[in-house]
């Protein structure tokens, strides 16, 4: 009986937060790839032919490429001072990603579909 306790009490006070916790990490770093990583399409000049996917990994890869170059630059533990320039960064890493999302892009376009094939529209 004290064991069954001792697992319910384990569960409630030390599985459960560190679950919520990972689910709350997910939930912030899907929305700052998409904030960073729009920030970052913006800065590309041109339209991009990547979606919405490629624009959060991008978003993805700058918030950690940045954050990893700033604490090389200012110390991992007092660059909390740097916060502005870390986000430039993040940025500048997002534009670069989106950069290299869109030339592989137009370098492997889309194949079309058989719907696409058969109906083929003809402009005049």
């Amino acid at each position: 009986m004290i064991l069954w306790v001792f697992i319910a009490l384990l569960i409630a006070f030390v599985v459960l937060p560190i679950v919520g916790a990972v689910l709350w990490q997910i939930i912030v770093s899907f929305f700052t790839g998409i904030f960073i990583g729009a920030l970052g399409r913006l800065i590309v000049p041109g339209r991009q032919p990547i979606g919405l996917l490629a624009t959060i990994v991008a978003g993805w890869i700058g918030s950690l490429g940045g954050w990893a170059i700033a604490g090389a630059i200012w110390g991992f533990k007092h660059h909390h001072g740097h916060w502005f320039a870390t986000v430039l960064i993040e940025v500048g890493v997002a534009a670069l990603a989106v950069l290299i999302f869109d030339l592989i892009a137009r370098k492997h376009p889309p194949k079309p579909t058989r719907f696409e094939v058969r109906h083929r529209v003809i402009d005049i």
